[in-house]
């Protein structure tokens, strides 16, 4: 697998559009804080670490809908292992003029488009979420 995280969003995008419960991938530092970031946004309900058959740890990602309606709408990977997108805080874009967020990779971590603004940090932009 050559982008792990592009993998990952589909995964969540596809469980999201069948209507399923939970989403089930392999667990990374990088997958973890992407889900964290977006359990703290109420996009999903929760994010909960588990292992699989074989002792590999995973990453449960328990979705969350609306009258049966999934609250995420949209995921788009942004930057890919062949094009790397970065932005100073000042040209971070918004998604949806505020109703949707990027996911930036800092050099203080992954945070939302707000904060690395809010804390003058700019990075790559990993995704946006709507």
């Amino acid at each position: 697998m050559t982008d792990p995280i592009s993998d990952f969003l589909t995964r969540l995008r596809n469980a999201s559009k069948a209507g399923q419960s939970q989403c089930v991938a392999p667990h990374s530092k990088m997958k973890e804080s992407l889900a964290t970031i977006l359990k703290a946004e109420g996009f999903v309900r929760d994010v909960t670490t588990g292992t699989d058959e074989r002792g590999h740890k995973t990453l449960v990602v328990a979705l969350k809908y609306v009258d049966n309606t999934p609250v995420i709408t949209g995921l788009k990977r942004e930057s890919t292992p062949g094009r790397r997108v970065y932005f100073s805080y000042t040209d971070l874009p918004r998604v949806l003029n505020g109703l949707g967020m990027a996911i930036v990779s800092t050099s203080k971590g992954l945070m939302k488009d707000q904060d690395a603004r809010r804390n003058k940090l700019g990075g790559e932009l990993v995704c946006t979420v709507w």
